[in-house]
Formats: structure tokens, sequence, C-alpha cells
């Protein structure tokens, strides 16, 4: 067995998982409860509040979520070399809860003199350093906690696909909470309050981790702890690196800055902001550092894993890419053109007590801090697993009060993809098991292959909605949207659970969480690709649809456009990717 794995005794696990995957899902949950909490709003603010156009808060949205997974390839490096995942994890709550806190910092609502629009530069400066601690946060914490994962699964423990998706399963339970509690604290009772929320979320968060840092068996520490004692700089490494990161903070605010004012701007046939040229040289740096690798320190069986790998990442990459719009073109699509409410007779007018939120959001992460104190002194007890399911139980009736009842905006309908991720983890979980007990799990490839055309799929029933819109005048249902979130999320449950497994056991063991950074590089430039492509379907005057017919039948035209063009594209990346099965296939050399 490679010694990187945990080879913890079975009565150690907890629901047929180690207990450690539950610490790195409740931490990953609470690090997506504020980082998709403040997606939801990002454009949403940027265009009601500070009065950006669409061109320009998707540039900005793009570039900051484009930074957000372009850093983890650092992150990662910094990790294998010197401070371990468990350091790095921490590094990045830290700087997490404080950027989460700062974006609570609204400042005055920008107006329009004339022609000009006002906005409060002071309040977007911090908005600005905000980002860029968030960025940084990120970059330490998403590829270590991924990688933690893995190692507390044996290399061919047939459970890991499934640790995997009940990990994302924590993902998109944090990404649901996110939206309901802050798009409806934000756009209800002031930005400021889901932003605020958002950063209370990441601290609860670090406190999980910080807790539940037993039940990791020390897979998660320094490679080599005296190394990072040496002398860099006339201080020790580890507090060198963190200083390093900090000075960094500077330039990644600057590029945020620089793209919210467009400046700077290269137009090459396309415009490039500072933000995604940097993108750009951390491609090629990654790409040159790949081909050395493969080329000069593999065998033969690792470099068809490693190209394989890489593979599947850029499938990835594709998918993200059409994934990415629903905080984009989806989420203004939604705001303009459809209804909100999935029952308007049952939704309470003054919506649900803010304590509701509370309990909702807390009682699951406090279940399970109770189910495994009450489990230690009571090893043979069936009791805390009873009491966790049940918490579970009443958590999702919750959830159901909170979408049926509380009235719903633009923001707080993301939530969608959170409730189709959590019902479809366990089937296709369950589903993988059983083809895999009679031979006929469907490889990696080919999963991929299927979410990425999943994935083009979901742009149809958004076509019909706008189409419907533009002829009726009126706003289609939101249950087209509810449809297209459906496919969307049978894609990823496909692709994405099996493709952080892939990581894990394709990467050279030496470089796995650089390569697991190099996954969430991908994810970098899909949120470039899908602003990018989201500018295509901008509508500068968004007050216009609703005061006159035309500027109506116009954005609907414009939208229904754009999501058949998606499709298409799509559908012709997945006929490629399904021409290059067999030989993906045969670079697994095995691996299942």
């Amino acid at each position: 067995m490679n010694p990187s794995f945990s080879d913890a005794p079975r009565h150690a696990d907890f629901l047929g998982h180690p207990k450690g995957v539950y610490v790195c899902f409740f931490t990953e949950m609470w690090e997506r409860f504020s980082f998709y909490g403040m997606k939801a709003l990002l454009l949403l603010y940027l265009t009601k509040y500070h009065l950006f156009s669409d061109t320009g808060g998707l540039n900005l949205l793009g570039a900051y979520g484009g930074l957000v997974y372009c850093l983890p390839v650092l992150g990662g490096l910094l990790a294998d070399r010197w401070l371990g995942m468990r350091k790095a994890v921490v590094f990045g709550g830290v700087l997490l809860v404080l950027g989460h806190l700062g974006m609570a910092v609204e400042g005055e609502q920008a107006r329009k003199v004339g022609d000009t629009i006002v906005r409060d530069d002071a309040a977007l400066l911090v908005f600005y350093g905000s980002l860029a601690l968030i960025i940084m946060g990120v970059g330490f914490l998403k590829p270590n906690i991924s990688v933690i994962v893995g190692k507390l699964y044996a290399e061919d423990d047939p459970r890991r696909d499934s640790g995997f998706s009940l990990f994302y399963a924590g993902i998109n339970l944090g990404a649901m909470l996110a939206s309901l509690v802050c798009g409806v604290l934000g756009e209800t009772y002031g930005w400021k309050y889901g932003f605020g929320a958002a950063g209370i979320g990441m601290l609860a968060g670090l406190a999980m981790f910080l807790w539940g840092q037993k039940y990791l068996h020390g897979m998660a520490e320094p490679p080599s702890p005296e190394r990072l004692r040496e002398r860099v700089a006339g201080m020790p490494r580890e507090w060198a690196i963190y200083l390093a990161t900090l000075l960094g903070l500077l330039p990644i605010a600057g590029l945020m800055w620089a793209t919210g004012n467009d400046a700077f701007t290269l137009s090459i046939g396309v415009d490039l902001t500072l933000a995604q040229l940097l993108m750009l040289a951390v491609l090629a740096v990654v790409l040159a550092w790949f081909t050395r690798f493969v080329l000069r320190d593999c065998t033969p069986r690792e470099r068809g894993q490693m190209l394989t790998l890489m593979a599947l990442i850029f499938i990835a990459l594709l998918f993200y890419t059409l994934y990415e719009q629903t905080y984009g073109s989806w989420v203004v699509f939604t705001d303009r053109l459809l209804t909100k409410d999935f029952f308007p007779s049952l939704v309470l007018a003054e919506g649900l007590p803010f304590p509701y939120f509370v309990i909702c959001t807390l009682l699951l992460p406090a279940a399970f801090m109770l189910a495994m104190r009450w489990q230690s002194r009571s090893p043979g007890s069936r009791l805390p697993t009873l009491v966790f399911l049940a918490a579970a139980a009443v958590t999702l009736l919750m959830v159901v009060g909170m979408v049926v009842l509380q009235p719903q905006t633009a923001g707080s309908l993301t939530f969608i993809s959170g409730i189709f991720i959590l019902s479809f983890a366990p089937l296709f979980s369950w589903l993988w098991s059983w083809l895999d007990r009679r031979g006929r799990n469907p490889g990696k490839p080919l999963k991929s292959v299927l979410g990425l055309l999943f994935g083009a799929l979901s742009f149809l029933p958004l076509y019909l909605a706008a189409h419907g819109a533009g002829d009726a005048g009126t706003f289609a249902s939101v249950w087209w949207l509810v449809l297209a979130y459906a496919v969307l999320q049978v894609g990823e449950i496909c692709l994405y659970p099996v493709g952080l497994s892939a990581v894990t056991q394709l990467s050279v063991p030496r470089v796995a969480s650089l390569m697991m950074g190099t996954w969430f590089l991908a994810t970098a430039f899909s949120e470039l690709l899908a602003a990018k492509l989201g500018t295509l379907a901008s509508i500068e005057d968004p007050g216009a649809i609703a005061e006159h017919s035309s500027a109506w039948t116009s954005a609907a035209t414009t939208y229904g456009d754009y999501f058949w063009s998606l499709a298409l594209g799509g559908l012709a990346c997945t006929v490629l990717a399904a021409l290059a099965l067999p030989w993906l296939n045969r670079g697994m050399h095995g691996v299942k």
C-alpha cells in the first residue's frame, strides 16, 4: 500500500467512511457557503448597487472567478513542498474569513448624475481588497482539502469514488444553503447582511477544521517539518511564506481594481484585462512544467496516466465553461425574464423569521460534532448515528420550508443546483457501486464525456423559456430553470467527483497537490471563457426591459439565441471527446 494513504481501522469509520472525510465535508461545506453566498450576489450587487454594466460586471466576475481557481496551483505547490496540507488549509481559512467580512462594507449606493455614474470609490477599494483576500485564501484551502480526502482512503479502496461523491455533496450543501440564506439576506435586507453571513459561515468552517484535525490521522502534516524552521530572509521559512503571501495581496487587489475600472486592457482581437493576462501566463508556466515533467521524470506508465489526466482536466474545462453560466447569464436572465416563486400561493409575504435560517444552517454540523463525541465515549452505541441521521432529516425538511415559504430572488434561486446534487449524489454513488459489482461500471473517461453531454443539453430548457417569454411578452415560468438545473447537475455528478478521484489516482504522488491545483486552474479558465461568452448576451440597459415591449422582445431573443449557440457548441465538443475514448481508456492503465 502507498504509505501516504490511510490504513486506519474500519472501526474508526462513521456511516461507512473515515471520520476525517466528514471533517473535510463540513469544512468544505462552510467554505463553499461563504464562497457561493458571495458569488450568488456578486453580479447582481455590481449591476444593481454599484451600477456596473452587464459587460463590466461579467468581466469582473470572470477575472475574480478565474483567479480564485488559478491560485490553487501556488497553494498546492507550497503545501507539497513545505507547509503540508493542514497548515495550508488553516492559513487559507483565516484569509477567507477576513475577505468575506470585508465584503460587508458596501458603502453608498451608486447614482446617475446626468450621463455620469457616481460610485463610492472608498468602498470599492475595500471591495477589491476583500476579493484579493478571498482569492488568496481559496488558493491555499481548495486544492489541499480535496487531496486530504484522497489520502484518507487506501489506493485500492472501492469506497474512494463514493467518498468523493459524499465530499462533493458537502460542497453543494454549502452552496445550496448559501444561496437560500445569503441570497435572501443580501437582496431583501441589504447587501452587507448577505456578505456578512458568508463571512460568519467561513469562520464556522475554520472552527470545524481545527476541531476535527485529530480525525485526519496525521495525513496532512508538513513533508519535512525541519525545512519550515530553516531561516529565509532572516525568519523561519514558514513565516516567510505567510509574509510573502500577504504582500502578494496588493498586486491581486490592483488587478481587481484594473478590471473594475477597465484599465490597462490589451486588445488583440479580443479584450484582455491584466488579471486575464496573468492567468494566461500561469497556464503557460504550468504547461511548460507539465511537458518537462512527463517527458523527463515519468515512467511510460506514469506518462500515459498523466496525459490521460490532463485530457480529463480539459474535458472538465469545457464542462465548467458551460456550468459557470449559472452565476452569469443564468442569473441575469432569471432576474429579468423568469418568475421567482415555485408555489406563489404558499409563500409568506413577510418571509421566514431569522432564527429559522440560523437553525437550518447550524443543525447538521452541530449534530456531527455531538455524534463524534458521543461515539468516542460509547464506541458500540448506534445512537450517535441515529442522532446524526435525524438531524439530517430535520435539516432537509427545513430546507424544503425555505424553498416553499420564503420569497425567492434571482440570487437565491442558484440554490437549485445544490438540491439536485444532494438528491443525485447518493443515487449515483449507489449506481456506480452496483455497476462495479457487476463489472459494468463505466470508466472515468466515459463518465466525463457523459457529464459534458448533459452540460450541453441543460441549455435547451432555457432556450425554450427565452422564446416563450418573448412570444408571450411576460415572465416565463421558473420551472424551466429547475429543468435546466436538473439536466446540468446530472452532468456535474457524472464528471466532478470522479474527476477529483482521478487526480488522486493518476497523479504521480509527489506532485498530487500540484495536479489538484491544475484541476482548479482548468476551472479558472472556464470562468474566464464563461465571462467572455456571457458578454455576447449583455443587456446594457436592463431597466428598459420592463418598460418597453420592444426591449423585452429583443432581450428574450438575445438570450434565446445565446443559449441555443451554447447547446450546439457543447454537443460538438461532446462528439470530439467521445471519439477520444479508446485512447483515454488505454491511458488509464487499469485504474478504475
